[in-house]
């Protein structure tokens, strides 16, 4: 937990809750430990999008596809949403989700390894969302900038990693380690390159927010 535990229960009990449909995937996924975007992180993610209008948005890790309804049922107009899974498993469920939620004729799922699917992609997009493999960040993130539209934005969830981040290499766990270093990496990359400005935040488990400057 990294913003004290008492405040983030009462900022959460100022939600306002989302879709039917989304209130019921939600509870399946937690009944069967299905990692989704967090109460607060959803709240942030519908500010960013009703204000940055995306017609075009990029999703890296599917899941059982909550994040990308909701992206569909708060992105204030019409959009097209590319998301890319790689666990065989929650495929259908994610294909079943859209269905239910009526959207399959604005989201785009492709099957694969995010690092082989994103190099086919060419087309630009004005919202990307990172919440795939965290050591995999910083291995996606030319393909990501190559595919973020100037005066886009990105998205990157769950980068803090509980508040280890700030921790010594070897006060962390050996088998988050490469995550650890990995992560670090990200993040100085995306506060450091000249062609972006970027903010990290303490929402959820952190969480960044980046925009591409004009050549």
């Amino acid at each position: 937990m990294i913003v004290d535990e008492r405040l983030v229960t009462y900022i959460n009990s100022l939600d306002t809750g989302n879709t039917k449909v989304l209130d019921e995937i939600e509870r399946e996924a937690l009944d069967t430990y299905v990692p989704i975007i967090r109460k607060e992180m959803q709240s942030f993610l519908k500010l960013l999008l009703a204000m940055t209008r995306p017609k075009r948005i990029l999703e890296v890790g599917t899941a059982v596809g909550y994040s990308a309804i909701l992206m569909a049922e708060y992105t204030p107009d019409p959009c097209e949403i590319v998301t890319i899974e790689n666990y065989e498993k929650r495929i259908p469920i994610a294909r079943e989700n859209f269905r239910r939620a009526g959207r399959e004729d604005c989201i785009t799922l492709i099957e694969g390894d995010a690092a082989e699917v994103l190099p086919t992609l060419s087309e630009p997009f004005d919202f990307i969302f990172m919440d795939a493999a965290k050591g995999q960040y910083i291995h996606f993130l030319p393909e990501i900038f190559r595919l973020l539209k100037t005066g886009g934005t990105l998205v990157s969830d769950n980068v803090l990693q509980d508040g280890d981040i700030i921790e010594s290499h070897y006060a962390v766990t050996r088998r988050n380690r490469t995550i650890y270093k990995r992560m670090r990496e990200y993040l100085y990359e995306l506060t450091h390159r000249e062609d972006l400005v970027t903010a990290v935040l303490p929402v959820g488990d952190g969480v960044t927010v980046s925009t591409k400057k004009e050549p």
